[in-house]
This record gives structure tokens, C-alpha cells and sequence, in this order.
């Protein structure tokens, strides 16, 4: 009863002082050295006297102002997920409790949703429930596997070495993500300056040329003329491409978000690619071997570990293909065997499993095969982008150095015929 009575006037403090303002201050210590900070008090009298008995004497003290814009926080990225998992691994490494922990983890964050997310995490464990309970509650955040994971670590006493083992996947995965996202983004932006310039050219430059050749009274070349019927049609029905493009953007997203068929038509498309299929084949590989060795290292069992990595392979045709496998494993079938019959897998990754199965040290091996074709992803990705920076330069030179050329050979002709 007095336990419960503990948590209840814990939990209201955390409150009082959640509903406190935030103060800007500014003032000098004894040396004369101007300072400045943030506290949260009842009023600005309050941060003044803790100033003072600082050492500190206050000049400025004002209500933090709130911003215009962003005041709810920016979303929250799998990236600070990952920071999140490193920085509460480390401190209860130190010897920091979780509560502790996650107290100073919320009061060091400046976007608000993450602080309000780590801060309803902590009033949870504050209120008895474990850790894995307090992040069911957000799943969007906290996905499947990192539940699991934590569950498996709170049953067996491990908990701030299987969060180490996340926080070192997740760095991992983001990083494998970044670069392949690095990789694509770079040739779209470029494809996609080119076409807006080569739309400015069709609107407001070809019209100028147009006015130009009128006065000529003379038959123009058929490419010049193809690209003047461009500009007309551009001039004519720009609303209209510009809503098919947005209309088939989105019904592309939506098409992919709600039809299964369509997502992994796409992805075994994707993965048939020529270069990029490739890095696609190698990223599935690394996601699928790197979260199957964290999951049984952390104590899951093998079938639901498979369960769990199902959805972490990034594509819906490895997708497909480990929910096979955990359906294989389940009657009795050894790992390499079911993953030899899905005929997916390249032979080296199955000699591994086999390996590390015979060795007991399934982990292990699948550790190795997960940094093997992590580096190979990084091999692939830089080898992609010097191939694509002269695959960019024949794009621009075909869509802006055609237009110029088509506008510039009726003048070409002319000074010919002079």
C-alpha cells in the first residue's frame, strides 16, 4: 500500500514539473563571465533565487517563447529510435537504473514528441509495468522485433546487453538504409532539375524563338518544329500534365501502400533490375541475416525469430520467402535446407547456416554473412554512383542540349544560306 502510494506521488510530481514553464535566462557568475541557460520553475522569481544561490547573478529572465512554426516537434525518425536504444543501453551499462535513465534521456531532448514519448515510457515503468508493456503502447515507434527483443531480454535478466545488441542494429540498418537511399536520391534529383528546366525552356523560351522564326519565311527543320508543337501543348495543357502527374503519383502510393499483389509486383520488379536489383538481392540478404542473428541471440525462439525477421527484410519477396522458411523450420526442416528450397538465397549464405547450425553457432555465422553483404552493399553503392554521374550527363545532354540545338539549327541554316 505505501509502495503504491510512493509510485501515485512520484508519478504527480513528474507531472507538477512537466506543467511548469520554461524559463530563458541570462547573467554573470562571480568571475564576470556572462551566462546563460534554460530551467523550468513556478515563475521567474524561482529561477531567480536558484540563480543566486548558484553563484550566479540573474539579469534577463523570461517564459521560453513558443515557436510559430514546428511547436508540436518534428516526427520521430527511426534514426533517434536508434540513438534512443544507444544512449539507454550505455547509461544502464554504467549502472544508471532505466528510470534514471530515461528521465535524463527526456530532459535532454529538444523535439517534444520524442521527450513526451520517453517521458510516458518512464511514468509507465514508474507505475510498475515492464518495459516491454510500455512500448506495446507505441507501436509505430517501437516495431515488432524491438518489442520482442526486450521482452526476451527482460525474461532473462539481460536487458541492457540485448539493448547494446539493438542499438548496434538499428546504427547498422540505418546506415545500410541511408547509403542505398543516398544512392537513388542523388540521379532522381538531378532527373527531376532537368525536367523542370527543360519545362521553363518549353514555356518561356521556345515562345521568344517561335517569334523569332515567324519572320524568317522559310520552311524550319521537323526538330524544330517538333519541339515549337512541345512548347505549344506545354503552354496549352500545363494543368492538365501537371494533374496526371499528381493523380498518378498518388495512386501509385496508394496502389503500393493497399494492394499487396501490386507492393510485391513492384519489389520482384525492383529486385529483376539491372545494378540496383542487385544492391536490393544484397540489402534483403543483410536485413534478414543481421536481424535473424540478434533475435536468437537475444534468446528468441528460432520459429518466432523468423516470424519477427519476416517483416524486417525490407521486400515482400524475401517477405514471402522467410515466412516459408519459419513454416519449414517449424515441422522439423533445418534452417539451410528451407532456405535452399525457396531458391532465393545465394550458396554461400546457405553453407554458412548450415556451418553455424552443425557448430551451434547459428549467431555467429549469421553475423558474418550480415557484415559480408553489408560491405558488399557499400561496394555496390559507390560503384553505382560513378556509374550513374555519366548515365546523368547523356540525360541532361539529350533533354536541355536537344532543345538548344533544335532552337539554334534554323539559324545554323541561315547563316548557311548566307
Amino acid at each position: 500500500m505505501s509502495a503504491t502510494r510512493t509510485i501515485s506521488k512520484t508519478q504527480q510530481n513528474a507531472r507538477r514539473v512537466e506543467a511548469m514553464p520554461m524559463f530563458v535566462w541570462e547573467g554573470t557568475d562571480k568571475r564576470g563571465v556572462k551566462m546563460k541557460g534554460e530551467q523550468q520553475a513556478k515563475n521567474a522569481n524561482f529561477v531567480r533565487a536558484e540563480l543566486r544561490r548558484q553563484g550566479i547573478t540573474p539579469g534577463v529572465v523570461k517564459v521560453k517563447p513558443k515557436p510559430l512554426f514546428g511547436g508540436a516537434g518534428k516526427r520521430i525518425t527511426p534514426l533517434d529510435i536508434a540513438v534512443f536504444s544507444r544512449q539507454i543501453a550505455t547509461m544502464m551499462k554504467s549502472g544508471v537504473p532505466i528510470v534514471g535513465a530515461l528521465e535524463i534521456i527526456g530532459n535532454g531532448h529538444k523535439n517534444p514528441r520524442m521527450k513526451q514519448m520517453v517521458n510516458a515510457i518512464r511514468s509507465d515503468l514508474e507505475n510498475g509495468s515492464s518495459l516491454y508493456e510500455s512500448l506495446t503502447k507505441h507501436p509505430v515507434q517501437f516495431d515488432e522485433l524491438y518489442r520482442n527483443l526486450v521482452k526476451a531480454g527482460e525474461s532473462a535478466g539481460v536487458l541492457e546487453t540485448v539493448l547494446d545488441t539493438i542499438a548496434t542494429y538499428k546504427e547498422n540498418l540505418e546506415a545500410l538504409k541511408g547509403k542505398i537511399k543516398k544512392a537513388l536520391f542523388y540521379p532522381a534529383a538531378v532527373i527531376a532539375v532537368a525536367i523542370l528546366v527543360s519545362a521553363i525552356l518549353l514555356i518561356f523560351v521556345v515562345p521568344q524563338f517561335k517569334e523569332v522564326f515567324s519572320n524568317f519565311g522559310a520552311d524550319l527543320p521537323a526538330f524544330t518544329l517538333m519541339i515549337i508543337a512541345m512548347s505549344e501543348f506545354m503552354i496549352s495543357y500545363w494543368w492538365l500534365m501537371l494533374v496526371s502527374v499528381i493523380g498518378t503519383g498518388v495512386a501509385f502510393i496508394m496502389a503500393k501502400n493497399r494492394s499487396l499483389a501490386f507492393s510485391h509486383f513492384l519489389d520482384r520488379m525492383v529486385l529483376k533490375l539491372p545494378v540496383i536489383g542487385q544492391v536490393m538481392h544484397n540489402s534483403a540478404i543483410a536485413r534478414f541475416a543481421r536481424t535473424l542473428a540478434v533475435t536468437f541471440k537475444a534468446g528468441v525462439p528460432l520459429v518466432e525469430a523468423l516470424d519477427t525477421v519476416a517483416g524486417a527484410t525490407g521486400n515482400t519477396v524475401y517477405e514471402k520467402a522467410v515466412k516459408r522458411i519459419r513454416d519449414d523450420v517449424s515441422v522439423g526442416y533445418q534452417v539451410n535446407l528451407a532456405m535452399k528450397q525457396v531458391n532465393l538465397f545465394p550458396h554461400m549464405v546457405i553453407q554458412m547456416t548450415a556451418i553455424g547450425e552443425e557448430a551451434g553457432a547459428l549467431d555467429s555465422m549469421l553475423f558474418k554473412v550480415a557484415e559480408f553483404y553489408e560491405q558488399e552493399v557499400n561496394n555496390a553503392v559507390d560503384a553505382l554512383s560513378s556509374l550513374i554521374e555519366p548515365m546523368i550527363m547523356v540525360v541532361l545532354g539529350v533533354l536541355i542540349g536537344g532543345m538548344v540545338i533544335g532552337m539554334y539549327l534554323p539559324i545554323f541554316k541561315l547563316g548557311a544560306a548566307i
